[in-house]
């Protein structure tokens, strides 16, 4: 069971919505419209380990897919 679909299940047991409803209602509050993956944690992780990110210093970058506008 991914992590999502263990807090859709939490979420229903509590509020009595269907499983789903409230996935669904958090990735359409997603600029991207879907939330993250391992995978797109891994590719930031990727470019942060290799030589394009050699310019980059103190930053606290949102892997969120625009979750969060700032």
């Amino acid at each position: 069971m991914t992590m999502w679909e263990e807090i859709d299940r939490r979420f229903a047991e509590l509020t009595g919505a269907e499983i789903g409803a409230t996935y669904k209602t958090y990735a359409e509050g997603i600029a991207l419209g879907r939330p993250s993956t391992p995978e797109d944690v891994a590719k930031f992780v990727s470019f942060l380990a290799g030589p394009d990110s050699d310019y980059m210093t103190g930053q606290t970058p949102l892997i969120d897919g625009g979750l969060v506008y700032r």
